[in-house]
């Protein structure tokens, strides 16, 4: 049975590695980022996967907010259970915590109906307090806020080659050589057995054995370090102002003759302008959302 495994990240490129790692990791189906741009604004990418309510509602803020979504397609199993361990790993987004802070922010969460803050644009609705609706528009307030991220950059280095050469060397050796050789000297007669005094220690087996011995040159080769290359690498920050706009909308309002104000304060000018002052607090706590 395949089964889909979702999780939002802040970046494409934390996506990106995010899905990396899947595929060299584990045998996946289909691995899909979704973003603000993927089609009604991920909108329909979400409807095509099997997400509770809750899950849709909170991923089509994140991708509103830019977010990317990485969705898996698997298997039942081993996998599955693997996939959401390297999703953990990874620096995929927290949805609880995320969802709190955007309900301090003024987001509310599914409640079973659509929510107006995620609707783009002018929209429709149908019936408020105080009377029945006959037409009713809105224009969204929107504020961009400014996101400073970095990447890394190369800016130069050096590249270090080490050669081994070899240089034609002479020594000089002295060397020892022996040599034997055999003689034969004639004695006169009567003079071998006068200088022995005994014939019969002439008379005996001998033998004389002597070895010749030479020297040769032993070459052998030590390494002695000199000196060495170091090549170090150092870093250091320091703080860079970046400038750029932001832009949100502004709403000017003209309401038109008569007593009754387009805010629905009545009576005298007085009152008119103490509800006109509430009407804009409100707006402007409204807009600061």
């Amino acid at each position: 049975m395949s089964r889909t495994v979702t999780a939002l990240y802040d970046t494409r490129q934390e996506a990106e590695a995010a899905r990396h790692r899947l595929a060299s990791a584990v045998d996946v189906e289909r691995i899909n980022i979704i973003d603000q741009n993927s089609g009604d604004g991920g909108g329909r990418s979400l409807g095509n996967l099997y997400l509770s309510n809750d899950d849709r509602h909170a991923y089509g803020e994140g991708l509103r907010r830019g977010g990317f979504l990485l969705c898996a397609e698997v298997e039942s199993g081993e996998d599955h259970d693997r996939i959401i361990q390297l999703l953990e790993e990874s620096s995929s987004v927290d949805l609880e915590e995320r969802q709190q802070s955007w309900k301090s922010e003024g987001w509310q969460p599914f409640s079973g109906a659509p929510n107006a803050s995620a609707e783009a644009g002018m929209a429709s609705s149908g019936a408020t307090a105080g009377g029945n609706v006959v037409e009713e528009q809105r224009i969204p307030i929107v504020e961009e806020e400014l996101r400073v991220g970095k990447r890394e950059v190369t800016r130069g280095g050096a590249r270090v080659r080490s050669y081994v050469r070899e240089t034609p060397v002479e020594e000089q050796v002295t060397l020892r050589e022996e040599h034997v050789s055999v003689e034969r000297r004639p004695v006169e007669a009567g003079q071998g057995a006068q200088a022995t005094g005994n014939v019969e220690d002439l008379l005996q087996d001998r033998e004389i054995e002597m070895r010749e011995t030479s020297e040769e040159a032993v070459v052998q080769k030590v390494a002695n370090v000199r000196e060495e290359l170091v090549v170090r690498k150092t870093a250091e920050e320091h703080v860079e102002q970046v400038s750029d706009t932001v832009r949100h909308t502004e709403v000017d309002v003209e309401e038109g003759a008569g007593d009754r104000s387009a805010f629905g304060s009545f009576g005298s000018g007085e009152d008119r302008t103490t509800s006109s002052d509430a009407d804009k607090a409100d707006f402007e706590r409204d807009r600061s959302r």
